[in-house]
Order: C-alpha cells, then sequence, then structure tokens
C-alpha cells in the first residue's frame, strides 16, 4: 500500500473552488497532500476555510489564468506558499460555453481556448521546469474529457481544447518520462457539476446521456479522487502519456 502513499507531498489545483477541482483537491487532501486551491472564483477562499476547518493543510490564490501575468503570479504564489517545494498539479481549470457551431462566437472560442488548453500548457512547462531545476520527479495531472475522443454538439470549442490537453498530455510525456516526470490525463465523462447544468436541466439530453453509461448513473466529483490520488502516486511511475476514462462506462458503448 505504500505505493499509493501521498501523505506529505505538495500539490497545486486548479479551478478548485468547485466542481471538479474541488473534489480532487478534496481527495488529496484526504490522502493527506498539502493544496494550493488556485481559482479565478471568490469562493476559493470560502473553499479554502471550509477545508481548513475540517483539519487539511491548504492555501487559496485568486488568479485569472487566461491572464499570463496572473498565471505565473498564481503559479508563484502558490509554490511559495508550499513552502518553496511541489510534487504534483492538477490543472483542472476549465470552462464551457454551448451555441450552435455556425453560430459560435469567435471571442467565445478564443476565451475557452485560453483556458482550456493555453493556460495548461503554460502551467506544465512552469511545473515541469521546476521539476527540472529541482532534479526531483514529479506528477502532472491534466483534466482531458470524454470529448478529447469525440465531438460533442454544440461545444465545438471545448472539444477542440479537450483534444489539444490530450495530445499535450502525450507530447510533454515524450519528452519528461526520462526525468522522471510523470505527464498523464483523467478523461471525466458527464459529471454532475455547474459546468453541465444546461445539459442537467434539458430532460431529453440528460436522459440520453444517462441511457448510454453503464453504470446508470452521473459521476460526481467524489468519483474522481481514487483516480487522482493513482496518479499522483508512485503506484503510476510507469504510466506516461496515458489519457484515463473516468465515465462510468460511457466510452464502452
Amino acid at each position: 500500500m505504500n505505493l499509493f502513499n501521498i501523505e506529505g507531498k505538495k500539490a497545486i489545483v486548479t479551478g478548485a473552488a468547485q466542481g471538479l477541482g474541488n473534489g480532487i483537491a478534496e481527495g488529496l487532501m484526504e490522502a493527506g497532500v498539502e493544496v494550493s486551491l488556485v481559482d479565478i472564483s471568490k469562493d476559493t477562499n470560502k473553499a479554502v476555510d471550509t477545508f481548513r476547518g475540517r483539519g487539511f493543510k491548504c492555501h487559496g490564490v485568486n488568479a485569472d489564468l487566461a491572464d499570463k501575468s496572473e498565471l505565473v503570479r498564481a503559479f508563484d504564489e502558490s509554490v511559495k506558499n508550499l513552502g518553496g517545494d511541489l510534487d504534483i498539479i492538477v490543472n483542472a481549470a476549465g470552462i464551457q460555453k454551448r451555441h450552435l457551431s455556425e453560430k459560435f462566437p469567435f471571442e467565445d472560442w478564443l476565451s475557452i481556448i485560453d483556458i482550456n488548453l493555453n493556460a495548461v500548457f503554460m502551467l506544465c512547462q512552469l511545473v515541469g521546469q521546476q521539476f527540472i531545476n529541482q532534479n526531483s520527479c514529479g506528477k502532472i495531472i491534466n483534466i482531458a474529457s470524454v470529448l478529447s475522443f469525440f465531438g460533442g454538439y454544440t461545444v465545438p470549442a471545448y472539444a477542440a481544447s479537450k483534444g489539444g490537453v490530450a495530445q499535450l498530455t502525450k507530447a510533454l510525456s515524450n519528452e519528461w518520462a526520462s526525468k522522471g516526470i510523470n505527464v498523464n490525463a483523467l478523461a471525466p465523462g458527464y459529471i454532475d457539476t455547474e459546468m453541465n447544468v444546461d445539459i442537467i436541466k434539458d430532460t431529453k439530453r440528460r436522459s440520453e446521456i444517462l441511457a448510454r453509461i453503464p453504470a446508470k448513473r452521473w459521476g460526481t466529483p467524489t468519483d474522481m479522487k481514487g483516480a487522482a490520488v493513482f496518479l499522483a502516486s508512485n503506484a503510476s511511475n510507469y504510466i506516461n502519456g496515458a489519457i484515463i476514462p473516468v465515465d462510468g462506462g460511457y466510452m464502452s458503448r
């Protein structure tokens, strides 16, 4: 069981104020990790207070990851808050906007690509430099999607960004695996979070999705915990460039 022991590790989790990022951050802290929660939301401090109230070690950093200077500040501040050490990063920040493709506003396309893909690359690059300079092993966990594998509907920018995250994960793993840096991604399926509220409210669409999930339920942020802890641990040391679905079997249908 020592393979899965991550107690005492230090991590950054983006998009951690709510949704998947919050669930993953919680899972890491339950496993004994000290976490810097990074999010644009004002709820970040509330999340920190809640977690600290449960006895967890964590810090909050508010930042707009679409702004490069804000992103760099958030990374530097997080590392400082963690005592200068870093073992794990989870790039979970993401946004979603839905329009018919022929009417999809270009500004929405740009904002989604900025957060879902560009920010992921920049943070991977920063943490990669950190690990290489420290001459230390480290874990990079990106959040892809089942839409990394297929196109979805009315979400061309999101599908493109998550396809990009999958390919970026593979590309970085090719260069960094030999340095002891594991770069992998989790691909959540349909998860009951704020991001999916529109399709959850659409009775027909929600029923169609549910009918395809062998587990017979939508996922929750809690369902992401085990896979994240696995990829953050030594149990995954020989796993590189993997895109692991966490989808209740959706991809198997």
